[in-house]
């Protein structure tokens, strides 16, 4: 190819290497043929591949917020997923970058079926029970068991045939990911996040009364940015109930475990574990008073625990828990009384994500008609609890008080 006649001639040269026209507008072009033995340039680079991006996170908020400016999900329970189809292969990623597109064989066929070439979708990988709620204790089993009953809430599109769309505002991303998942019947592995614009409080409400786990809020207008953002926030349903306390489990060196269970028609389910954290001054009383509710087997429906020291069932925690799971997640709580008798205040929180100390949030116990407000710190250690999948951490102010005779008040 030579240098075009006419007016825009001025724009070109002929290289004399390779005999080729080279806009001078262009500047890449003009330093590639610059270089001394070079080839052609081929007239269709080809496309670099797609990779991983990382995620944008929500930030934790107490109340949605108002106004026409933002738009409102639902927030799944389960494990976020990045889907990038490039070209012929389809792969999964985790929230960190990992590969587990084995895991997801039929969701990845799925979208191998997409009409597109080239995109990447981020989501929530689910396990949806009768009633519509995220069954997120179970998601790990079905993975392997249940591939078929897997479900992938695709909520944001972040590349689309050759184009980075993260720039553009959210509306506009939902939109084409919409057109591009949106038409999946019912029974599909993968569906499109629906979403409401405005009325975050009222919005909210309804997905606590349907037991779900809370609402994800994104500002209009707003592009794709990964990382912690305050253009994306997630507001939680919390729960209030009581529970009992049926079982302790112990690992020297790690905390004590307090099995908890809430009761039901049908008697006593058992309900999660949680990591009983204690000075060393108060952990002898702890024992005293799992030595004097001791029992030689569990009660009925309890699950196997080797390690296990199985107690009458005769103290009771009130606990806030989050909702949209039927085992206790993310809950925090004090001790209520056991037939008249005051117990220990406690407070709860997961195990936070790094190696770094938190303070626990405040609750307010009323304790002889006076509102008093307490609070502590802890610091997360190597040793976490794994029960029903979930890991919690109880802080205690003083142990649990004991009648003088040295017996619990029962």
């Amino acid at each position: 190819m030579t240098a075009p006649d006419g007016p825009e001639s001025i724009h070109f040269i002929n290289c004399p290497a390779c005999g080729q026209a080279v806009d001078c507008r262009n500047l890449g072009d003009v330093f590639y043929h610059e270089k001394p033995g070079h080839e052609p340039l081929p007239e269709h680079a080809p496309e670099p591949p797609l990779a991983f991006i990382e995620p944008m996170l929500p930030t934790l908020v107490d109340a949605p917020p108002e106004g026409d400016g933002w738009i409102h999900e639902v927030k799944y329970d389960g494990y976020r997923t990045q889907l990038v189809i490039d070209g012929g292969e389809v792969r999964a990623y985790t929230r960190n970058g990992h590969d587990r597109t084995k895991d997801y064989r039929l969701i990845v066929e799925a979208a191998s079926g997409l009409s597109c070439r080239r995109a990447i979708i981020d989501g929530e990988i689910v396990l949806q029970d009768q009633h519509g709620r995220c069954d997120f204790t179970g998601l790990r089993s079905a993975i392997t068991r249940a591939p078929e009953s897997l479900v992938f809430m695709a909520f944001d599109l972040l590349h689309h045939e050759g184009r980075n769309v993260r720039p553009l505002a959210i509306e506009q991303r939902r939109e084409r990911l919409e057109d591009l998942v949106g038409g999946f019947d019912a029974g599909a592995s993968i569906h499109f996040s629906q979403d409401v614009r405005g009325g975050g409080e009222a919005f909210f409400q309804a997905v606590g009364q349907m037991g779900l786990e809370g609402i994800v809020s994104k500002k209009r207008g707003s592009r794709y940015h990964s990382g912690r953002t305050r253009n994306c926030l997630k507001t939680k349903a919390w729960a209030q109930d009581e529970f009992v306390v049926v079982g302790t489990e112990a690992t020297p060196g790690e905390p004590v475990s307090a099995l908890l269970a809430r009761e039901t028609n049908d008697g006593l389910e058992y309900a999660g574990g949680a990591a009983v954290t204690l000075a060393a001054d108060l952990r002898g009383l702890f024992y005293s008073v799992v030595d004097q509710l001791e029992r030689a087997k569990p009660l009925p429906n309890m699950p196997k625990a080797k390690k296990a020291r199985w107690i009458e069932p005769k103290m009771r925690v009130s606990v806030r828990y989050l909702k949209g799971s039927d085992k206790l997640r993310h809950f925090a709580g004090r001790c209520g009384r056991t037939r008249g008798h005051p117990t220990a205040e406690l407070v709860a929180d997961t195990w936070p994500e790094r190696r770094v100390v938190q303070q626990v949030p405040e609750i307010t116990a009323r304790k002889q008609d006076q509102e008093r407000t307490t609070s502590w710190t802890y610091k997360r250690t190597k040793h976490r609890l794994r029960s029903g999948r979930q890991r919690f951490s109880i802080m205690c102010d003083r142990a649990f008080p004991i009648s003088p005779t040295g017996k619990w008040p029962c």
